[in-house]
């Protein structure tokens, strides 16, 4: 049996005296596309930064609570070859004049923009090439972010978590504040990618990202696990109704899932 990417054993992180992630117990496979579903509050974000090591679960004896690639202790720097992070928060660091080539070119070295320290190889720029080619963004490659949409600009982001070639890719709500057309352009590159083998661990709570590709679905509420399986058995008007607190109608087009509240009517009516 091969070893899972990312493993949880009744894993449990306290934000403050309150409890953030509450036994979480998970494995996620290498290769694997996923979608990781909540409200807000459910414990998303908590999970993603345990996994990055910025947040640690609490120490137990016996099996370590959290486990990549079966190894108890890793650095963010031996994560960068297993699991691409893309945050939404990096681009808020990045100087407006950063070009869609070095945003990408400075995921080689862990850093914001790329510096005169910074020794650029013929292999990292052709690199590069290939990875805005496989995400269709090479037209962006001489653009500037501030002349960019949100969405191209997050796009280079998902291309800078490439530059490593990682087992899988983790996106943390990636089209938040996207207009239609950009987050449909978003969910094209995450299914191009998924297409190529890479793994997509997607967080989120809009039901359009999940991408048709994505086939396992798991949903957090109040830091607890509240489902985990194939989507078509987890998305459900019953179950998204229970997760959010909304009675919901769950319906599917062209692989996309979408959930719309029921109008409620006052008595008089």
């Amino acid at each position: 049996m091969s070893v899972p990417l990312i493993e949880f054993d009744r894993a449990t992180v306290t934000h403050g005296d309150r409890l953030a992630l509450d036994g979480i117990t998970l494995s996620i496979g290498v290769g694997e596309h996923v979608a990781i579903l909540g409200p807000n509050g459910s414990g998303k974000s908590t999970l993603i930064k345990t996994i990055t090591r910025e947040k640690y679960p609490r120490y137990r004896e016996g099996s370590p609570p959290v486990r990549i690639l079966g190894r108890e202790d890793w650095n963010i720097f031996d994560l960068l070859p297993l699991l691409g992070v893309v945050s939404n928060d990096f681009l808020n660091r990045c100087h407006w004049d950063i070009t869609g080539r070095e945003l990408i070119l400075s995921g080689f070295f862990s850093s914001v923009g790329l510096w005169p320290h910074h020794v650029v190889t013929p292999a990292m720029e052709e690199a590069a090439a290939a990875i805005m080619a496989r995400l269709d963004i090479a037209h962006l490659a001489g653009r500037s972010i501030h002349e960019m949409s949100s969405g191209e600009a997050r796009r280079c982001v998902i291309g800078r978590a490439l530059v490593h070639n990682p087992k899988a890719v983790l996106l943390d709500e990636p089209s938040t504040s996207l207009d239609l057309a950009a987050a449909g352009e978003l969910r094209d590159s995450m299914r191009r990618l998924a297409r190529t083998g890479t793994g997509i661990i997607l967080v989120t709570h809009h039901l359009p990202d999940i991408i048709p590709e994505i086939e396992r679905v798991i949903l957090l509420r109040q830091g607890r696990l509240f489902a985990d399986g194939p989507k078509e058995s987890v998305l459900t008007a019953e179950r998204l109704s229970a997760l959010f607190g909304a009675a919901v109608k769950v319906e599917r087009h062209d692989g996309y899932y979408h959930a719309r509240r029921f109008a409620t009517q006052s008595r008089d009516e």
